[in-house]
């Protein structure tokens, strides 16, 4: 039997395929957001449902639907030179199921807002 399947959603009562979690090794979330100033927006996302601006660089990324656990890998990328991400500080660490707390910092360790910030979460 030969053919193709296309469908807009698939999905199962317990939102496996909506989140990818039946799949090793591919995506389970991504966002790309601006935050040149105070006002974050996000310009294109999966499985994130908003992203949040605690202070000047120092943002938490609230997931859609949980990941299946906190044991994640979190890639980072702007459009800038020079500055470096945290994912967590001994102060306030955030690394869960539901949420990711990310930093944006220069070269001198001063937070910093970018223009454009991307973050992919694999697992």
């Amino acid at each position: 039997m030969a053919g193709t399947l296309v469908a807009n959603t698939i999905n199962t009562d317990t939102g496996l395929f909506s989140t990818n979690n039946a799949y090793s090794g591919i995506a389970k979330a991504w966002v790309n957001f601006s935050c040149p100033s105070t006002t974050v927006t996000v310009n294109n996302s999966f499985n994130v449902s908003s992203v949040t601006r605690n202070t000047t660089g120092d943002y938490t990324l609230n997931f859609t639907t949980a990941l299946a656990d906190a044991n994640y890998n979190a890639v980072f990328g702007c459009i800038s030179s020079g500055l470096r991400f945290a994912l967590e500080n001994g102060d306030s660490p955030v690394r869960t199921t539901t949420q990711l707390r990310i930093y944006s910092l220069s070269g001198a360790n001063a937070p910093v807002d970018n223009t454009v910030i991307s973050v992919s979460i694999f697992r």
